[in-house]
């Protein structure tokens, strides 16, 4: 009997622009302070992109640039691109192809997927697939969102929460038994009204009346959002461990979104997990929506060890939410 074969992480790679805007910045253009947010959030900088006609493909692209130079990939071998972002550079073409020109990732298909803050783990579980099917054997997958474009920097309770950055990772077969073990991913439709950009679509199309109002802004119930955020991150995260005979013993990390670090705290509380094993960026760069997930693969890459267990939890407009469960495999 054949083993199964897993699409394991390989490589990963991150980006965040130069310009940092901290706090104390954000108190001199909205009625905040540094202790106010920090008290809230956990957070205390991120990062903004800079530059007229700079969009969320710039970012990107230097997070697959790392991901192929610590692989030793040709651009040319990648057969698969998949984006996880909210804020593409337009709506179309994809910012796939941007990314694919950019590069010469002249043998890639690639797609977009808009699930905002879940994507890049609807993404991981996507590609994975890809590599599991044996048809493919080199996917990226990157998730990116350049959150500056979208925010209302006269609005206090949502323009402190995010920034911008991009992070990506590679997936290649495995027949250790090493990579993407398992998931669940769902969905909460009563979400649908308290994550949202209203205009902009299809349904309400951007017009010099909906521009003066605001409503291409990011727009956020932010109590109602925590408490669905904790109850499916957590929810999803104690399932798959439970269908996959885990204790918070066994995982090594959890890696989960960072939308506001009491969300964390309450995640891994319920999980069972250790603070210490619980990887968290969010004072430095944010919620960066797509990128928050990869950027901690990134910035831990040096801690995870060969066959650690490790948990994604990612929570996101709509609602879409999940959890996917991976071994690392270097």
């Amino acid at each position: 009997m054949m083993k199964k074969q897993h699409a394991a992480i390989t490589a990963v790679g991150g980006y965040v622009p130069e310009y940092i805007l901290t706090n104390e910045e954000l108190e001199t253009m909205v009625d905040t302070n540094d202790e106010w947010i920090t008290s809230r959030t956990g957070i205390k900088e991120r990062r903004i992109l800079k530059g007229e006609g700079l969009g969320t493909s710039v970012m990107a692209t230097e997070a697959i640039r790392m991901v192929l130079e610590k692989s030793g990939t040709k651009p040319e071998e990648i057969e698969v691109l998949i984006v996880a972002t909210i804020t593409p550079d337009y709506l179309f073409p994809s910012t796939g192809n941007l990314i694919c020109e950019n590069l010469g990732l002249t043998n890639a298909f690639c797609f977009d997927m808009s699930v905002a803050c879940s994507g890049f783990v609807h993404g991981l579980v996507t590609g994975a697939q890809f590599i599991e099917s044996g048809n493919y054997k080199k996917v990226i997958v990157v998730g990116a969102d350049k959150m500056s474009s979208i925010m209302d920097y006269t609005d206090r309770t949502t323009c402190i929460l995010f920034g911008d950055g991009a992070g990506a990772v590679l997936l290649e077969p495995n027949d250790e038994g090493l990579g993407v073990q398992d998931s669940i991913l769902k969905q909460e439709p009563a979400g649908k009204k308290m994550i949202i950009q209203p205009a902009g679509g299809s349904a309400n199309p951007t017009t010099h009346e909906t521009i003066d109002k605001g409503l291409h802004f990011f727009k956020q119930d932010g109590r109602a959002v925590f408490r669905y955020a904790v109850n499916g991150m957590s929810g999803t995260t104690v399932d798959v461990m439970k269908r996959n005979n885990l204790t918070g013993d066994d995982i090594a990390y959890l890696v989960p979104h960072q939308a506001n670090l009491r969300i964390l705290s309450k995640t891994a509380e319920y999980m069972g997990i250790a603070a210490d094993k619980v990887t968290i960026n969010i004072e430095k760069y944010g919620n960066t929506t797509d990128a928050t997930i990869p950027l901690c693969l990134w910035e831990w890459e040096d801690k995870f060890k060969k066959g650690d267990n490790i948990i994604l939890a990612a929570f996101g407009a709509g609602f879409n939410y999940g959890s996917l469960y991976l071994k690392w495999a270097y």
